[in-house]
């Protein structure tokens, strides 16, 4: 293969050995194409650099909790896969774990609420409607910070900076989850704290928990980097799911003292 040049239009592009050099963008040949590169016929394959699942972490999410109602019970959980899909009318997207009761609430009533975290969210807020299950405690009991909006579904007022309700207009099945485009029916901003990124629960907001390598009995200990869980064992099975904020495997790291 050569590599040209183009000094007319400045395009670069590659011809085949043997084969008659033309500009394809500006159509032109001859002395205003320059060759830059000529490069062998066998290239030495250089080997692709392992799948690193921390890249995930690099993509920028909000972090929300989801709230719903049926049968009088308020339940809710935290996420950080809310979307605006359209504008007009304005329509939002949210996936959520099956193994959650309040996916099943929104599956049978229709609808939901959103409350966006702001960066003066703090860890215990994040524990409570994150790392428990609503099948086992009521995670508004006790819990004063919030109100109750035009649709019957409570809102968080604490470390949130806005609102928003929605009804369930279609559902995407997607194995382990769902996910759930609603129509926006109210929004509301309740201040003006900036919004906490996944980024920033991950610097700022998550606990840290001192490390320690292995166990007295000398076991290895894998932590969860998005809630602290810690897993003991030799091995860390592939298909293990974080019991507390349902986090695969690939979320886990091996802790070393």
């Amino acid at each position: 293969m050569k590599k040209y040049r183009c000094t007319i239009c400045g395009a670069e592009f590659e011809v085949a050995d043997g084969e008659k050099p033309v500009c394809p963008e500006c159509l032109m040949e001859g002395d205003v194409l320059e060759l830059i590169e000529d490069t062998p016929a066998a290239k030495q394959e250089t080997a692709a650099p392992a799948a690193d699942p921390a890249a995930l972490h690099r993509i920028s999410y909000g972090l929300f909790v989801v709230t719903a109602q049926e049968n009088g019970k308020d339940n809710g959980c935290i996420t950080n896969t809310v979307a605006q899909v359209t504008s007009e009318p304005v329509q939002i997207s949210l996936t959520v774990n099956k193994a959650n009761l309040t996916h099943d609430m929104i599956l049978r009533t229709g609808k939901f609420s959103v409350s966006v975290l702001s960066q003066a969210a703090d860890f215990a807020l994040i524990q409570r409607f994150g790392f428990q299950s609503g099948r086992d405690t009521d995670k508004f009991a006790g819990f004063a910070d919030c109100a109750r909006g035009a649709d019957g579904l409570l809102c968080v007022t604490r470390g949130t900076n806005a609102v928003l309700s929605a009804e369930v207009t279609g559902i995407v099945n997607l194995g382990t989850h769902s996910q759930f485009f609603g129509r926006v029916t109210d929004m509301r901003v309740l201040n003006d704290t900036p919004a906490a990124t996944y980024d920033y629960y991950l610097k700022n907001i998550k606990a840290t928990p001192k490390k320690i390598g292995t166990t007295p009995e000398g076991q290895t200990v894998w932590r969860c980097v998005i809630c602290g869980y810690e897993y003991v064992g030799d091995t860390l099975p592939e298909d293990f799911i974080c019991p507390l904020c349902k986090h695969p495997a690939s979320d886990f790291e091996k802790v070393t003292s």
